[in-house]
């Protein structure tokens, strides 16, 4: 007796493009490839870079054959005869960005780079295209993470005034030229990235929310965004947003659980007052500026590494005294200290070790506002002795963070004239 044989699987439906995805990629993640496998994948498609790429026997026509308008990308050879570990790394970006499909990873490597003719990228580190008042302030690179990745700090609450935004975005040939400033402070962030296996191969963002004119922004920030989608994949380890509005915390906890693991582990979240806490888990508070709590002032990076500071946590209803012993007479001690959210009571003394020396009060007791920076201060001893850095956070139920270094200036010797 015969039986009809079961019809055959119909195809899968592709996805439906929405938020969701837009946010998660695709919803079936390919395991990371080890990196030597990558030329199984794309590289086997990237033939001499002066020659058309011709992919493999299509199954519909093909489109006419596209010729790669570089040979190389930020300094990386892309020929696969290039015995150059710094390759593999970068196409390994492109190919997580489209879900290790070759075809697709190509494509995009091949857009990239015809943007990057259009607008003229590689040469745009040595360009002045002005902006000077946006320096430091709007989009900046400073410092590192503890794990080495350079960090990209991003605040636009500055466009809230109708000058500063009529200014830069007043017309779309100040638009044009915002965005190639933009592309500038990226591509600085890129030259410092090594390209090598387990190397420091991306960056951190750091974007600070406050006061950020979301109307006004939303076109323009969705363009640099989808450019930098678009031309520079998997170059941002992590995003950090900080001062983050109520709102803007309830939608993404409503659309989390749709999103995979490792696009979560991307993005932090940490809404105002809880600013401090959450940058110093990523970055040293001697890197983090001082707007956010750390002890980074304009201009220290440039002098070469800071000096590390030492980190420690006041609890609440705690008062903290900071002992640094050892000092000799006519030694200068230079000290800097700071609290996140301070909101508490500080003060300083020098004590002498001769039992009948007197304390001398340096900084008397004083409260410190949430907004105010770290304290910057230095003294000169006549006896030797210690100093005592006193935090007073009894009047608080809340655990703080916070951070001190200190440097002594050893009192030079005098020869006597023979």
């Amino acid at each position: 007796m015969s039986q009809t044989p079961p019809p055959p699987p119909s195809p899968s439906k592709p996805l439906k493009k929405n938020f969701l995805t837009s946010l998660n990629g695709r919803r079936h993640h390919h395991p990371p490839l080890p990196l030597p496998l990558q030329r199984r994948h794309l590289r086997p498609l990237l033939p001499d870079p002066h020659h058309p790429i011709l992919p493999p026997t299509p199954s519909k026509p093909s489109s006419p054959p596209t010729t790669l308008t570089h040979s190389s990308l930020w300094g990386i050879p892309l020929s696969p005869s290039a015995a150059d570990d710094r390759t593999d790394v970068l196409l390994l970006k492109f190919l997580r960005a489209r879900d290790f499909n070759a075809q697709d990873s190509l494509s995009m490597l091949t857009k990239s780079l015809q943007w990057r003719d259009s607008f003229k990228a590689d040469s745009i580190l040595s360009e002045d295209i002005g902006f000077k008042e946006l320096e430091g302030v709007v989009a900046y690179m400073s410092g590192c993470d503890r794990e080495g990745h350079p960090v990209c700090y991003n605040a636009y609450g500055v466009f809230k005034e109708k000058g500063v935004y009529e200014r830069v975005f007043g017309d779309d040939e100040k638009f044009e030229r915002f965005l190639r400033w933009r592309v500038q402070v990226l591509e600085r962030g890129i030259s410092l990235l090594q390209f090598k296996p387990g190397g420091v191969n991306s960056i951190i963002q750091v974007t600070d929310l406050k006061d950020m004119p979301k109307r006004e922004l939303r076109v323009a920030s969705n363009q640099i965004l989808a450019l930098f989608q678009d031309n520079y994949p998997e170059l941002v380890a992590k995003t950090i947003f900080i001062n983050v509005p109520w709102y803007f915390s309830v939608l993404y906890s409503m659309f989390s659980p749709f999103l995979t693991q490792r696009t979560k582990s991307k993005f932090v979240i940490a809404r105002e007052g809880c600013v401090v806490e959450t940058l110093y888990k990523y970055i040293r508070p001697e890197y983090v500026p001082v707007q956010y709590g750390g002890l980074s002032r304009p201009g220290d990076l440039q002098a070469g590494p800071p000096k590390s500071a030492s980190e420690f946590t006041v609890k609440g209803g705690e008062k903290v005294n900071l002992e640094i012993e050892g000092i000799e007479g006519g030694a200068t001690i230079t000290w800097d200290i700071v609290v996140g959210g301070w909101d508490l009571d500080y003060g300083a003394e020098y004590e002498p070790s001769a039992e009948d020396g007197y304390t001398v009060t340096i900084e008397k007791t004083r409260r410190i506002s949430p907004s105010d920076e770290p304290v910057h201060n230095s003294y000169t001893s006549r006896e030797p002795g210690k100093m005592v850095l006193s935090i007073d956070n009894t009047g608080s139920r809340r655990r703080k963070v916070a951070a001190y270094r200190y440097f002594v200036r050893r009192p030079s010797i005098q020869k006597n004239d023979v």
